[in-house]
């Protein structure tokens, strides 16, 4: 599998420029811009499937050549549940979210703690980005081109001890702005782990951004973990604090729902959520279904990782 080139992703700049000159041809060939209307539905399924007036959107492939979910579908169909569980009113209720001032505290077993401010995170670490396949464990996925840069950077300022044998982190606890965190349903603050050395793989991404922009509410902003190989949900949102810990940490779904969420949450299409098969996906913007893929396609450079692991056992 061959990773994208940032060099491949068409820049949202660039896209609307090239949008921008498609209408104008558009205006003197036919006498009237033949552009659908921001919001229309996604377009088919197919090699050209990118919906031409959704901000952002781009026909570039992804590893296996799908082509990136657009702008406003990434943007507007979203598990964030500090809001509410209703993904299509997230971005709604997210709009006012303050972002700034807004620090991230990673300490723990490290020998070196510090506090970032969003600011030094963004000027300190080169911005980079890397189209990802999301796959949600609810069985829906989408191709995003997020902007970020790997986790094992961040871990490696704040120098990880030996007894560090995961990360835990935690995400913002603001019921103000976050109505969902009222609900006495879960355990807030919203709360994920990974084990160091998933942590310190290349493909652990922290996101700033998508499409070339900043990192919107609904996403995450203004941090957010991207995990490819894992179920969306271990992609914790709005971080605040990164602690390296020694023991296994909980999670706020395993605590919630320790029959239906383990702590790994590798994509596997041979384990069944206990109320409906992974073994097929539905790609937001297209009709059918497609086949579920082992670690979400990222096999190769995620599997040994859990070489000896019963990955049944350990979902």
């Amino acid at each position: 599998m061959i990773p994208i080139k940032s060099s491949e992703i068409t820049p949202y700049r660039l896209y609307q420029d090239r949008r921008q000159f498609i209408k104008s041809a558009g205006a003197l060939a036919l006498g009237a811009a033949v552009v659908a209307a921001c919001g229309a539905p996604p377009a088919p399924a197919g090699p050209a499937a990118a919906s031409p007036d959704a901000a952002g959107s781009v026909a570039l492939a992804d590893e296996r050549a799908d082509p990136a979910n657009s702008f406003e579908e990434i943007t507007n169909y979203n598990n964030f549940y500090e809001f509410t569980p209703d993904k299509q009113r997230v971005a709604q209720l997210a709009r006012d979210f303050v972002t700034r001032p807004w620090t991230v505290e990673v300490g723990g077993l490290v020998r070196n703690p510090k506090t970032f401010a969003i600011e030094d995170i963004l000027a300190g670490f080169d911005q980079e980005e890397r189209i990802y396949r999301l796959r949600c464990v609810e069985g829906w996925s989408m191709v995003i081109p997020w902007l970020g840069f790997p986790l094992r950077q961040l871990l490696a300022q704040v120098e990880p001890t030996a007894d560090a044998q995961y990360v835990r982190f935690e995400t913002v606890l603001d019921p103000e702005q976050m109505p969902g965190q009222r609900s006495p349903v879960y355990e807030w603050p919203y709360a994920e782990g990974l084990r160091l050395d998933e942590a310190m793989n290349d493909l652990t991404l922290l996101a700033t951004g998508l499409y070339g922009q900043t990192l919107l509410p609904q996403n995450g902003a203004p941090l957010r973990l991207v995990v490819p190989w894992k179920y969306g949900f271990k992609s914790i949102k709005s971080i605040v604090k990164i602690d390296l810990v020694a023991d296994q940490p909980s999670s706020l779904w395993m605590i919630a729902a320790p029959n239906e969420y383990g702590f790994y949450a590798n994509v596997n299409p041979d384990v069944p959520h206990p109320r409906w098969s992974q073994r097929s996906e539905r790609r937001i913007g297209e009709s059918g279904r497609r086949e579920t893929l082992p670690f979400n396609g990222y096999a190769a450079e995620v599997a040994a990782l859990y070489a000896g692991m019963d990955l049944r056992r350990n979902y």
